[in-house]
């Protein structure tokens, strides 16, 4: 199985200039924790993410102004993978790095979609055991230096 064939296709998306209010409001709007964050809405050319965690910890629990730009709260460059890339190869990228989220890029940096760990969880024809499927979600919901140093995640960074 694909990442295009799990993928929540076109995500809604924000850019760095919107304000974590807005964010806020488009989390809210379309049920979901984490939204790309993209150059601009036409181009739609992925230059971070931004999560609910992100908004709270980040803006919220400092005392920022909810008129705070995104780009202030955003993790720049996140891990990606293309609409090509296996089932397996999502799960590692979400397990090493620890993120719960992958956006899906085109060939040109475009932002198409996001797979989600529930999509893994919820997808009919995985080809993974319900058993592998919770060993990834253990495996991405352990704290950072319970993998050691490979996972290369910063818990500042995390989606």
């Amino acid at each position: 199985m694909k990442a295009q064939e799990l993928m929540t296709k076109d995500p809604a998306c924000c850019t760095p200039t919107d304000t974590v209010q807005h964010a806020a409001r488009l989390l809210l709007e379309y049920d979901c924790g984490c939204l790309p964050v993209v150059e601009d809405q036409q181009s739609r050319r992925l230059v971070g993410v931004v999560t609910d965690r992100d908004i709270t910890c980040r803006s919220v629990a400092r005392g920022w102004s909810p008129d705070t730009s995104v780009e202030a709260v955003m993790s720049p460059d996140p891990v990606r993978c293309s609409p090509e890339a296996d089932i397996r190869e999502v799960e590692r990228i979400m397990v090493e790095r620890q993120v719960r989220r992958v956006p899906v890029e085109d060939g040109d940096g475009c932002c198409i979609g996001i797979v989600a760990q529930a999509d893994l969880a919820l997808a009919e024809d995985r080809g993974l055991s319900d058993r592998e499927v919770g060993r990834v979600v253990e495996q991405i919901s352990r704290p950072a230096q319970a993998l050691g140093s490979e996972a290369g995640a910063r818990p500042e960074l995390r989606m």
